[in-house]
């Protein structure tokens, strides 16, 4: 008898065992990382974003002589960036909004093509034409932000206003709340367009590997979709059946129900 308990308590102890491990390996993330306290993370990749068609960017150009280069400034009219209300009378630099060509057109300089290139390629371009005329030239490029979307199983799914050439996938995951338990750790979607086609590729989140990925690093209109996991997709299922069943027996009696009004109005007659 003592044997026999011994051994279901040993059972008892290792299902529990099992299943906290199976729980924390599914939940976790970069779980291939040593079980050293310290570590040097992998190398991660460029994360400049190159510029596409319908960016907005805000160019200022400046010298020692601010007379000098004024002339390259568009007139200090817009008082707010393309999309927002404002009614504050502060101006401030107009904006450019990079055309379907790929083309801003600057004053003095006029048509210079944007398209594909990073911010700091963009102030080189541009200062190299005004430091013909202008001594030692000062040129400043922003990109004024981009938008990406996170879908699927992540607590707040939505479209997430960024302000900052710098972010990531893990950014943007937590912007939205962070997985739910029922998301897809090892195979997160990064849909993106790349000279004018959709590509996708999914990231594990469980490999740290994920930092050298072009991927990791999120660029304009991204779209990030988690995808459900199996449990999800069986609860799903269940309460699809369970929804068409009630829905059939609710049809059921309400068919009966007509049936004995019909058949009782008759016996009345």
């Amino acid at each position: 008898m003592k044997i026999k308990n011994l051994i279901i308590l040993a059972a008892i102890i290792i299902t529990l065992t099992g299943c906290k491990t199976a729980s924390e390996n599914t939940l976790s993330y970069f779980r291939n990382l040593s079980d050293s306290p310290n570590g040097v993370m992998p190398k991660g990749v460029d994360y400049q974003i190159k510029i596409v068609p319908d960016d907005e960017l805000s160019i200022v150009v400046t010298s020692i002589v601010p007379e000098a280069s004024y002339m390259f400034n568009q007139p200090q009219a817009n008082t707010a960036r393309r999309g927002d209300i404002s009614t504050q009378p502060i101006p401030r630099l107009q904006t450019y909004i990079v055309n379907k060509d790929g083309d801003i057109v600057m004053p003095v300089i006029g048509r210079l093509n944007v398209v594909g290139k990073t911010t700091r390629e963009v102030e080189q371009m541009i200062m190299s034409r005004v430091s013909q005329t202008v001594k030692d030239p000062f040129v400043r490029v922003e990109l004024l932000g981009f938008f990406v979307n996170v879908m699927g199983e992540v607590k707040n799914p939505h479209r997430i206003y960024v302000n900052s050439e710098r972010f990531t996938l893990l950014d943007a995951l937590s912007a939205a709340g962070d997985l739910t338990d029922f998301g897809e750790r090892d195979k997160v979607l990064v849909i993106r367009e790349e000279n004018g086609q959709q590509t996708y590729h999914r990231l594990n989140l469980a490999d740290s590997n994920i930092f050298s990925s072009p991927y990791f690093y999120l660029q304009q209109n991204d779209v990030v979709y988690v995808e459900p996991n199996q449990i999800r997709i069986d609860n799903s299922k269940y309460n699809q059946n369970n929804a068409f069943k009630l829905s059939v027996i609710s049809t059921i009696v309400s068919a009966a129900s007509v049936v004995a009004s019909l058949v009782i109005a008759l016996a009345v007659k």
